[in-house]
């Protein structure tokens, strides 16, 4: 059985369809079911698939909409992120001490994606502690471009994306911290949003064998992904929300509306490139092609400006940060060797890779020191949200690379055009974002000269995710979006 009809519709789509009754929730998920059983050998998106629950699922969903009843996913095939809680399925974070730990409730995100009627498939693969823009780890292996199996998905959603890219269903549930939403988003050519912090609660995305408490861990978020932007939006309604154990049914959220809606009322600024981190000349002349489309549409479009906040200090304070607050949880040998590699090094070495180890030791003297420098950058964005209403920037500095599985991160390169980089310093381009706590969309500008995705992001003001949704929206039907890989078309 080759693709079917319904294999890369949108979830807006295939909801319309579900409802006129072209076809049937349990039709949607056998075709999904199908094309993982036909593809997925090859690109080891689903680590952990659970068909028998989505096909009952799938057949409650039918008897639902027969009945008349209207949910937002209500039928919708979709995958979750093995980082989240499934209830009976495992939770690892790709951790091999943890292989055999099941979770015994859904996550607060999988309850509210359940209750709005979605058919979860099973779980899509992540790297070890979800620490990498790759995604393998020992206890399910290596997942891989649907564009080209030789190269990285992304990560640390890397299987979500490679699920989506692949016609695995029509939405996935991803998460992000440094960039773990955006970089898949832009390596598969799909669409992601990451959305304000704290927005979505994430009790349940919790790494093994910790209690599922509420818990808003710093610059850490969860969000949708899919294959448009449209989409993005009705995955995030259904997650957003106050914690009801925190007081939450005491308040409903209201996100304000977007600022436009037509492209010749958005007031942009276009980034391209940086000296802190360049991007290759792939991803910049798609950006220079998205900045001319964009103004013979009537997009009001800056190249530059005083307003935005320096990218040097801002992505120094965000690996400090970041490393401060993944560090608490490194094994004492791995923080004992940080805190002499801390103390040796120059104090004016202030390169990225110096400030994420110092970050590993920060004290928290320093860390409340650094909160304020936070609440400086969050009023500069402000400021520069009152005269543009979106900043368009790279999201990773070239298109997705050969797997590279060298132990160590910090030892690895990236090369952009002729210049080796070191690895770790791609967290830069997406803690723009992160560290202010901003909402920020990957959209996908097509396919570069090796026919590999590319994309950028569509940075928003605090919380107003839906401006950067509908300019999102927007664009994609202006310009295209999602293109499926030619080797899983079918």
């Amino acid at each position: 059985m080759g693709q079917s009809k319904w294999s890369f519709k949108t979830a807006v789509e295939l909801s319309a369809a579900l409802k006129a009754r072209e076809v049937s929730a349990v039709e949607l998920a056998q075709d999904a079911i199908g094309r993982i059983e036909r593809h997925d050998d090859q690109i080891n998106a689903i680590c952990v698939r659970d068909f028998e629950r989505a096909l009952a699922a799938a057949r409650d969903a039918d008897a639902r909409l027969a009945r008349g009843e209207t949910k937002p996913l209500l039928g919708i095939p979709l995958t979750v992120k093995e980082s989240y809680n499934v209830a009976g399925l495992p939770t690892t974070w790709g951790i091999p001490a943890q292989k055999d730990f099941v979770a015994a409730d859904d996550a607060l995100s999988v309850s509210r994606v359940k209750d709005a009627g979605g058919v979860i498939l099973g779980k899509t693969n992540v790297p070890l502690g979800l620490g990498d823009w790759q995604s393998y780890n020992e206890i399910y292996g290596v997942t891989k471009n649907p564009f080209d199996l030789s190269r990285t998905p992304g990560g640390s959603s890397g299987g979500s994306s490679a699920a989506l890219a692949a016609g695995y269903g029509a939405l996935s549930l991803g998460s992000d911290i440094g960039g773990s939403l955006r970089v898949p988003a832009f390596h598969c050519g799909v669409y992601a949003h990451k959305p304000t912090f704290a927005l979505a609660p994430s009790r349940g995305h919790t790494p093994p064998p910790f209690e599922p408490l509420p818990l808003d861990r710093d610059l850490a978020v969860i969000g949708p992904m899919a294959r448009s932007a449209a989409d993005l939006s009705l995955l995030l309604d259904v997650i957003i929300g106050p914690d009801p154990l925190e007081g939450g049914k005491a308040y409903r959220l209201e996100l304000p509306a977007p600022r436009h809606q037509g492209l010749r009322d958005f007031r942009v600024l276009v980034v391209d490139s940086d000296p802190v981190l360049p991007t290759d000349g792939t991803v910049r002349g798609a950006i220079e092609k998205l900045a001319g489309d964009l103004a013979r549409a009537g997009v009001t479009i800056a190249r530059s400006s005083p307003l935005l906040p320096d990218f040097a200090a801002s992505s120094r304070l965000y690996m400090r940060m970041l490393m401060s607050f993944l560090g608490a949880t490194f094994t004492p040998e791995v923080y004992a060797g940080a805190r002499t590699g801390a103390a040796s090094l120059p104090a004016n070495d202030h390169s990225l890779g110096a400030e994420r180890l110092r970050g590993i030791v920060l004290s928290h003297r320093d860390w409340v020191i650094a909160e304020g420098g936070r609440a400086r950058l969050k009023a500069q964005w402000r400021k520069l949200f009152e005269t543009y209403d979106a900043v368009i920037c790279p999201i990773m500095p070239t298109p997705a690379y050969p797997h590279d599985h060298s132990p160590e991160q910090e030892k690895r390169r990236i090369r952009i055009d002729d210049t080796d980089y070191v690895y770790a310093d791609q967290l830069a381009w997406p803690g723009i974002a992160t560290l202010p706590g901003l909402p920020a969309t990957a959209i996908p500008l097509g396919l570069s000269p090796l026919g590999l995705p590319v994309g950028v992001q569509i940075v928003g003001p605090l919380l107003e995710d839906r401006t950067p949704l509908k300019l999102a929206e927007l664009i994609e039907r202006e310009l295209g979006g999602f293109v499926p890989p030619s080797m899983f078309a079918d």
